[in-house]
């Protein structure tokens, strides 16, 4: 399946539904790729550019608007799921507590989950709860694609830069790990993400992400 191909399945999602809980999602089988990452780190934004659609998943200025598992069906075994932002999200710490724990069960429990999205800000990454989450990854063998998002809101030396920090912070970590910059108003890696979160829905090959593309230097 070429580039194109995937862009009109991708475009193919749509919203199935949201619960609160574990228990309440539809039955564990056929493929999902998690998108997970701090509130406000452009987690909506990235699902929706990734799938072509600018109104799938519901993108708020105000932290913390993913309050439940969103499911958004791409057709009758693959999913792609939004889970509920973690860190500052303005909602109370009761709340913040029972959805770290949903989400833990969900990174733990969920046989159908093949992958997971890890949304990161450049300009603040891989903060604690960051690798708390990358750690969970890493106890399930689950592969995980860090991308650095608003990666637009710095020049691009600056960028690279921090990619090779966060690559190298990484580069032992025991979750099978990748990072790319992203940046939904520039467009910047949504081809590299959308065919890594293809491959885990089974939809394409696995290719090298290590050659040189247009963000890398000379």
């Amino acid at each position: 399946m070429d580039a194109k191909e995937l862009q009109k399945r991708f475009r193919a999602a749509i919203f199935k539904m949201s619960t609160p809980e574990v228990t309440g999602l539809p039955a564990d089988r056929g493929f999902e790729v998690a998108f997970a990452g701090r509130s406000n780190a452009g987690k909506s934004s990235a699902l929706n550019t990734i799938a072509e659609q600018s109104g799938l998943a519901r993108v708020s200025k105000t932290p913390g608007r993913t309050q439940q598992l969103v499911l958004f069906d791409m057709d009758f075994e693959r999913r792609l799921v939004d889970l509920p932002g973690y860190g500052y999200a303005k909602v109370p710490q009761g709340m913040k507590e029972s959805w770290g724990k949903v989400v833990e069960q969900y990174l733990m429990q969920r046989q159908a989950l093949r992958g997971v999205v890890l949304l990161v800000d450049i300009r603040h990454p891989l903060r604690h709860l960051d690798r708390v989450f990358l750690d969970f990854a890493a106890a399930r063998s689950l592969p995980c694609l860090v991308l650095l998002t608003k990666s637009d809101k710095l020049s691009r030396g600056p960028a690279l830069q921090t990619r090779r920090l966060v690559q190298d912070a990484l580069r032992n970590h025991p979750a099978a790990v990748h990072v790319e910059l992203f940046s939904a108003p520039d467009r910047v890696g949504v081809e590299e993400a959308r065919w890594v979160v293809a491959t885990w829905l089974g939809l394409a090959q696995a290719r090298s992400l290590e050659a040189p593309r247009a963000t890398d230097p000379n």
